[in-house]
Protein backbone atom coordinates (compact mmCIF):
# COMPACT_ATOMS: atom_id res chain seq x y z
CA UNK A 1 0.00 0.00 0.00
CA UNK A 2 1.49 3.29 -1.03
CA UNK A 3 0.69 6.70 0.43
CA UNK A 4 1.88 9.99 -0.94
CA UNK A 5 1.66 13.48 0.56
CA UNK A 6 1.89 16.60 -1.51
CA UNK A 7 3.81 19.50 -0.06
CA UNK A 8 1.48 21.69 1.98
CA UNK A 9 1.00 25.09 0.36
CA UNK A 10 -1.40 27.74 1.52
CA UNK A 11 -1.86 31.30 0.28
CA UNK A 12 -3.57 32.18 3.58
CA UNK A 13 -0.74 34.36 4.81
CA UNK A 14 -0.57 36.30 1.57
CA UNK A 15 -4.34 36.85 1.49
CA UNK A 16 -4.38 37.83 5.12
CA UNK A 17 -1.66 40.37 4.56
CA UNK A 18 -3.59 41.85 1.66
CA UNK A 19 -6.60 42.27 3.90
CA UNK A 20 -4.56 43.95 6.57
CA UNK A 21 -4.92 41.21 9.14
CA UNK A 22 -1.25 41.18 10.01
CA UNK A 23 -1.40 44.61 11.47
CA UNK A 24 -2.46 43.11 14.83
CA UNK A 25 0.22 41.18 16.82
CA UNK A 26 -2.58 39.52 18.85
CA UNK A 27 -4.21 38.23 15.71
CA UNK A 28 -0.89 36.93 14.45
CA UNK A 29 -0.41 35.01 17.69
CA UNK A 30 -3.91 33.50 17.48
CA UNK A 31 -3.48 32.42 13.86
CA UNK A 32 -0.18 30.74 14.63
CA UNK A 33 -1.75 28.94 17.59
CA UNK A 34 -4.64 27.64 15.45
CA UNK A 35 -2.23 26.46 12.74
CA UNK A 36 -0.11 24.62 15.30
CA UNK A 37 -3.18 22.85 16.71
CA UNK A 38 -4.39 21.84 13.25
CA UNK A 39 -0.95 20.60 12.26
CA UNK A 40 -0.72 18.57 15.47
CA UNK A 41 -4.15 17.04 14.85
CA UNK A 42 -3.17 16.17 11.28
CA UNK A 43 -0.02 14.41 12.47
CA UNK A 44 -2.04 12.47 15.06
CA UNK A 45 -4.57 11.35 12.43
CA UNK A 46 -1.85 10.19 10.04
CA UNK A 47 -0.07 8.34 12.83
CA UNK A 48 -3.33 6.66 13.87
CA UNK A 49 -3.97 5.54 10.28
CA UNK A 50 -0.55 3.89 10.10
CA UNK A 51 -1.01 2.18 13.45
CA UNK A 52 -4.46 0.84 12.55
CA UNK A 53 -3.28 -0.29 9.13
CA UNK A 54 -0.31 -2.05 10.69
CA UNK A 55 -2.46 -3.83 13.26
CA UNK A 56 -5.06 -4.76 10.67
CA UNK A 57 -2.37 -6.14 8.40
CA UNK A 58 -0.95 -8.23 11.22
CA UNK A 59 -4.34 -9.63 12.13
CA UNK A 60 -5.23 -10.37 8.54
CA UNK A 61 -2.00 -12.15 7.68
CA UNK A 62 -0.71 -9.27 5.61
CA UNK A 63 3.07 -9.35 5.77
CA UNK A 64 4.82 -6.35 4.20
CA UNK A 65 7.89 -8.49 3.60
CA UNK A 66 7.64 -11.47 1.22
CA UNK A 67 7.87 -14.86 2.85
CA UNK A 68 11.27 -16.49 2.79
CA UNK A 69 9.60 -19.48 1.14
CA UNK A 70 8.99 -17.41 -1.99
CA UNK A 71 11.83 -18.00 -4.39
CA UNK A 72 13.43 -15.20 -6.35
CA UNK A 73 11.83 -16.16 -9.72
CA UNK A 74 8.40 -15.42 -8.21
CA UNK A 75 9.48 -11.91 -7.40
CA UNK A 76 9.99 -11.39 -11.10
CA UNK A 77 6.97 -13.12 -12.57
CA UNK A 78 4.03 -15.47 -12.34
CA UNK A 79 2.51 -18.43 -14.17
CA UNK A 80 -0.86 -17.88 -15.83
CA UNK A 81 -3.01 -21.01 -15.49
CA UNK A 82 -5.96 -20.85 -17.91
CA UNK A 83 -8.84 -23.26 -17.49
CA UNK A 84 -10.73 -23.86 -20.75
CA UNK A 85 -13.50 -26.06 -22.13
CA UNK A 86 -14.51 -26.15 -25.80
CA UNK A 87 -14.21 -22.40 -26.31
CA UNK A 88 -11.22 -22.06 -28.59
CA UNK A 89 -12.13 -18.55 -29.71
CA UNK A 90 -12.07 -17.33 -26.10
CA UNK A 91 -8.90 -19.28 -25.41
CA UNK A 92 -7.14 -17.53 -28.29
CA UNK A 93 -8.13 -14.12 -26.91
CA UNK A 94 -7.02 -15.04 -23.39
CA UNK A 95 -3.63 -16.40 -24.48
CA UNK A 96 -3.02 -13.37 -26.70
CA UNK A 97 -3.79 -10.98 -23.86
CA UNK A 98 -1.78 -12.64 -21.09
CA UNK A 99 1.17 -13.09 -23.44
CA UNK A 100 1.37 -9.30 -23.58
CA UNK A 101 1.76 -8.99 -19.78
CA UNK A 102 5.45 -8.42 -19.16
CA UNK A 103 5.56 -10.34 -15.85
CA UNK A 104 3.93 -13.50 -17.22
CA UNK A 105 6.74 -16.06 -17.01
CA UNK A 106 4.66 -18.95 -18.36
CA UNK A 107 1.18 -19.69 -19.70
CA UNK A 108 -0.36 -23.10 -19.09
CA UNK A 109 -3.69 -24.19 -20.53
CA UNK A 110 -5.62 -26.81 -18.55
CA UNK A 111 -7.14 -29.02 -21.27
CA UNK A 112 -9.74 -31.58 -20.17
CA UNK A 113 -11.48 -32.42 -23.44
CA UNK A 114 -11.64 -35.97 -24.78
CA UNK A 115 -9.74 -35.02 -27.93
CA UNK A 116 -6.34 -33.33 -27.57
CA UNK A 117 -5.83 -29.86 -29.06
CA UNK A 118 -5.17 -29.89 -32.77
CA UNK A 119 -1.71 -29.23 -34.13
CA UNK A 120 -3.16 -26.20 -35.87
CA UNK A 121 -4.43 -24.73 -32.58
CA UNK A 122 -1.14 -25.41 -30.80
CA UNK A 123 0.88 -23.82 -33.59
CA UNK A 124 -1.41 -20.79 -33.69
CA UNK A 125 -1.19 -20.19 -29.94
CA UNK A 126 2.60 -20.57 -29.85
CA UNK A 127 2.85 -18.02 -32.63
CA UNK A 128 0.53 -15.67 -30.75
CA UNK A 129 2.65 -15.97 -27.59
CA UNK A 130 5.82 -15.05 -29.46
CA UNK A 131 4.24 -12.14 -31.34
CA UNK A 132 2.32 -10.60 -28.42
CA UNK A 133 5.04 -10.81 -25.79
CA UNK A 134 6.42 -7.36 -24.93
CA UNK A 135 9.62 -8.59 -23.28
CA UNK A 136 12.82 -10.21 -24.46
CA UNK A 137 11.98 -13.22 -22.30
CA UNK A 138 9.10 -14.99 -24.03
CA UNK A 139 6.60 -16.81 -21.78
CA UNK A 140 6.85 -20.57 -21.77
CA UNK A 141 3.62 -21.89 -23.33
CA UNK A 142 2.22 -25.37 -22.75
CA UNK A 143 -0.98 -27.41 -22.73
CA UNK A 144 -1.54 -29.50 -19.60
CA UNK A 145 -3.51 -32.44 -21.00
CA UNK A 146 -5.98 -34.51 -18.99
CA UNK A 147 -7.70 -37.69 -20.01
CA UNK A 148 -11.03 -36.94 -18.35
CA UNK A 149 -13.31 -33.95 -17.93
CA UNK A 150 -12.96 -33.08 -14.27
CA UNK A 151 -12.94 -29.64 -12.64
CA UNK A 152 -10.28 -30.86 -10.21
CA UNK A 153 -7.88 -30.83 -13.17
CA UNK A 154 -7.42 -27.09 -12.90
CA UNK A 155 -5.57 -27.56 -9.60
CA UNK A 156 -3.26 -30.43 -10.55
CA UNK A 157 0.42 -29.88 -9.69
CA UNK A 158 2.58 -28.68 -12.57
CA UNK A 159 6.11 -29.92 -13.18
CA UNK A 160 9.02 -27.63 -13.96
CA UNK A 161 7.38 -24.43 -12.74
CA UNK A 162 9.79 -21.51 -12.49
CA UNK A 163 7.54 -19.38 -10.29
CA UNK A 164 5.81 -19.79 -6.96
CA UNK A 165 3.00 -17.47 -8.01
CA UNK A 166 0.07 -19.00 -9.89
CA UNK A 167 -2.56 -16.78 -11.48
CA UNK A 168 -5.60 -19.00 -11.95
CA UNK A 169 -8.06 -17.64 -14.51
CA UNK A 170 -10.98 -18.80 -16.65
CA UNK A 171 -10.70 -18.56 -20.43
CA UNK A 172 -13.43 -15.90 -20.52
CA UNK A 173 -11.86 -13.50 -18.01
CA UNK A 174 -9.44 -10.77 -19.04
CA UNK A 175 -7.57 -8.73 -16.43
CA UNK A 176 -5.62 -5.71 -17.78
CA UNK A 177 -1.88 -6.21 -17.39
CA UNK A 178 -1.26 -3.22 -15.07
CA UNK A 179 -4.09 -4.38 -12.81
CA UNK A 180 -2.73 -7.92 -12.84
CA UNK A 181 0.78 -6.72 -12.00
CA UNK A 182 -0.55 -4.70 -9.07
CA UNK A 183 -2.37 -7.78 -7.74
CA UNK A 184 0.89 -9.71 -8.06
CA UNK A 185 2.69 -7.19 -5.85
CA UNK A 186 -0.13 -7.54 -3.31
CA UNK A 187 0.29 -11.33 -3.39
CA UNK A 188 4.03 -10.94 -2.86
CA UNK A 189 3.26 -9.17 0.43
CA UNK A 190 1.10 -12.11 1.57
CA UNK A 191 2.16 -15.18 -0.46
CA UNK A 192 0.39 -17.72 1.74
CA UNK A 193 -3.09 -16.37 1.08
CA UNK A 194 -5.28 -15.99 -2.01
CA UNK A 195 -5.35 -12.63 -3.76
CA UNK A 196 -8.07 -12.11 -6.34
CA UNK A 197 -10.60 -9.94 -8.13
CA UNK A 198 -13.91 -11.76 -7.55
CA UNK A 199 -14.96 -11.64 -3.88
CA UNK A 200 -17.69 -13.79 -2.35
CA UNK A 201 -18.97 -14.19 1.18
CA UNK A 202 -20.70 -16.55 3.58
CA UNK A 203 -22.84 -15.96 6.62
CA UNK A 204 -24.49 -18.02 9.30
CA UNK A 205 -28.15 -18.46 8.37
CA UNK A 206 -29.47 -20.52 11.25
CA UNK A 207 -28.30 -22.80 14.01
CA UNK A 208 -31.00 -25.05 15.47
CA UNK A 209 -30.66 -28.37 17.26
CA UNK A 210 -26.89 -28.39 16.71
CA UNK A 211 -27.40 -28.05 12.94
CA UNK A 212 -25.55 -25.10 11.44
CA UNK A 213 -26.43 -23.78 8.00
CA UNK A 214 -24.49 -21.19 6.00
CA UNK A 215 -25.50 -19.07 3.03
CA UNK A 216 -23.24 -18.35 0.08
CA UNK A 217 -23.34 -14.75 -1.06
CA UNK A 218 -22.52 -13.43 -4.53
CA UNK A 219 -21.29 -10.01 -5.55
CA UNK A 220 -24.40 -8.10 -4.48
CA UNK A 221 -24.18 -9.63 -1.02
CA UNK A 222 -20.55 -8.48 -0.78
CA UNK A 223 -21.51 -5.00 -1.96
CA UNK A 224 -24.39 -4.77 0.52
CA UNK A 225 -22.61 -6.23 3.56
CA UNK A 226 -19.18 -4.76 2.90
CA UNK A 227 -17.38 -8.00 3.79
CA UNK A 228 -16.12 -11.10 2.01
CA UNK A 229 -14.48 -14.41 2.91
CA UNK A 230 -13.52 -15.87 -0.48
CA UNK A 231 -11.96 -14.79 -3.76
CA UNK A 232 -12.86 -17.06 -6.64
CA UNK A 233 -10.15 -18.93 -8.52
CA UNK A 234 -11.61 -17.68 -11.82
CA UNK A 235 -9.20 -14.74 -11.33
CA UNK A 236 -6.87 -15.15 -8.36
CA UNK A 237 -3.25 -15.57 -7.31
CA UNK A 238 -2.13 -18.32 -4.95
CA UNK A 239 1.09 -20.15 -4.10
CA UNK A 240 1.87 -23.24 -6.16
CA UNK A 241 2.07 -25.33 -2.98
CA UNK A 242 -1.73 -25.29 -2.87
CA UNK A 243 -1.83 -27.34 -6.07
CA UNK A 244 -0.14 -30.15 -4.15
CA UNK A 245 -2.32 -29.65 -1.08
CA UNK A 246 -5.49 -29.67 -3.17
CA UNK A 247 -4.51 -32.80 -5.08
CA UNK A 248 -2.82 -34.91 -2.42
CA UNK A 249 -3.94 -33.71 1.02
CA UNK A 250 -7.47 -32.40 0.66
CA UNK A 251 -10.09 -35.07 1.54
CA UNK A 252 -10.78 -37.30 -1.46
CA UNK A 253 -14.48 -36.99 -0.65
CA UNK A 254 -14.28 -33.35 -1.76
CA UNK A 255 -12.59 -34.36 -5.04
CA UNK A 256 -15.39 -36.84 -5.65
CA UNK A 257 -18.01 -34.23 -4.81
CA UNK A 258 -16.56 -31.67 -7.25
CA UNK A 259 -16.29 -34.27 -10.00
CA UNK A 260 -19.85 -35.46 -9.48
CA UNK A 261 -21.49 -32.04 -9.18
CA UNK A 262 -19.27 -30.39 -11.84
CA UNK A 263 -19.17 -27.30 -9.68
CA UNK A 264 -17.61 -25.62 -6.64
CA UNK A 265 -13.92 -26.40 -7.13
CA UNK A 266 -13.30 -22.70 -6.43
CA UNK A 267 -15.11 -22.91 -3.08
CA UNK A 268 -13.06 -26.01 -2.26
CA UNK A 269 -9.82 -24.13 -2.96
CA UNK A 270 -10.93 -21.17 -0.82
CA UNK A 271 -11.70 -23.51 2.07
CA UNK A 272 -8.36 -25.27 1.63
CA UNK A 273 -6.32 -22.05 1.80
CA UNK A 274 -8.34 -20.65 4.71
CA UNK A 275 -7.94 -23.94 6.59
CA UNK A 276 -4.18 -23.86 6.02
CA UNK A 277 -3.64 -20.20 6.98
CA UNK A 278 -6.43 -19.30 9.39
CA UNK A 279 -6.57 -15.97 7.54
CA UNK A 280 -8.87 -14.33 5.01
CA UNK A 281 -8.05 -13.78 1.34
CA UNK A 282 -7.32 -10.34 -0.12
CA UNK A 283 -9.64 -8.72 -2.62
CA UNK A 284 -7.97 -6.44 -5.15
CA UNK A 285 -10.22 -3.73 -6.51
CA UNK A 286 -9.72 -3.58 -10.24
CA UNK A 287 -11.59 -3.61 -13.53
CA UNK A 288 -11.84 -7.03 -15.16
CA UNK A 289 -13.68 -8.09 -18.29
CA UNK A 290 -15.73 -11.23 -18.89
CA UNK A 291 -15.69 -11.88 -22.62
CA UNK A 292 -17.79 -15.04 -22.61
CA UNK A 293 -21.59 -15.22 -22.73
CA UNK A 294 -22.15 -18.57 -21.04
CA UNK A 295 -20.79 -20.53 -18.11
CA UNK A 296 -21.72 -22.60 -15.09
CA UNK A 297 -22.81 -19.50 -13.16
CA UNK A 298 -25.45 -18.75 -15.80
CA UNK A 299 -27.27 -22.05 -15.24
CA UNK A 300 -30.60 -22.11 -13.41
CA UNK A 301 -30.37 -22.98 -9.73
CA UNK A 302 -26.70 -21.99 -9.54
CA UNK A 303 -27.11 -20.12 -6.23
CA UNK A 304 -28.83 -23.05 -4.53
CA UNK A 305 -26.10 -25.40 -5.72
CA UNK A 306 -23.43 -23.11 -4.30
CA UNK A 307 -25.22 -23.02 -0.95
CA UNK A 308 -25.34 -26.80 -0.91
CA UNK A 309 -21.65 -27.10 -1.87
CA UNK A 310 -20.58 -24.75 0.89
CA UNK A 311 -22.51 -26.58 3.60
CA UNK A 312 -21.50 -30.03 2.37
CA UNK A 313 -17.83 -29.02 2.33
CA UNK A 314 -18.09 -27.57 5.84
CA UNK A 315 -19.58 -30.88 6.99
CA UNK A 316 -16.66 -32.76 5.44
CA UNK A 317 -14.16 -30.40 7.11
CA UNK A 318 -15.99 -30.60 10.41
CA UNK A 319 -15.78 -26.84 10.87
CA UNK A 320 -16.03 -23.52 9.01
CA UNK A 321 -12.48 -22.41 8.11
CA UNK A 322 -13.46 -19.28 6.14
CA UNK A 323 -12.53 -15.95 7.73
CA UNK A 324 -14.44 -12.78 6.86
CA UNK A 325 -12.76 -9.42 6.29
CA UNK A 326 -13.41 -5.99 4.83
CA UNK A 327 -9.80 -5.38 3.78
CA UNK A 328 -9.45 -4.26 0.16
CA UNK A 329 -6.29 -3.57 -1.85
CA UNK A 330 -6.49 -0.48 -4.04
CA UNK A 331 -3.90 0.90 -6.43
CA UNK A 332 -3.79 4.50 -5.21
CA UNK A 333 -1.97 5.64 -8.34
CA UNK A 334 -5.04 4.91 -10.45
CA UNK A 335 -7.82 5.85 -8.04
CA UNK A 336 -9.37 9.28 -7.82
CA UNK A 337 -11.05 8.46 -4.50
CA UNK A 338 -9.90 6.02 -1.85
Amino acid sequence: MEMSMNSLYSPAKEKAAARGLYRSPVLIHRCRKVLKVKLLLAICVIFAVFVIAGRTGSLMGWNPHPSSSVSSPSRGGYTVLINTWKRNSLLKQAVAHYSSCSRADAIHVVWSEHDPPSDRLKAYLRKIVLSKSQSAHKPNFRFDLNKEDNLNNRFKPIKDLRTDAIFSVDDDVVVPCPTLDFAFTVWQSAPDTMVGFVPRMHWLDEENDAVTYYNYGGWWSVWWMGTYSMVLSKAAFFHRKYLDLYTYQMPSSIHDYVNKERNCEDIAMSLLVANATGAPPIWVKGKIYEIGATGISSLEGHSNRRNKCLNDFVSLYGSMPLVSTNLKAVDAQHEWFW
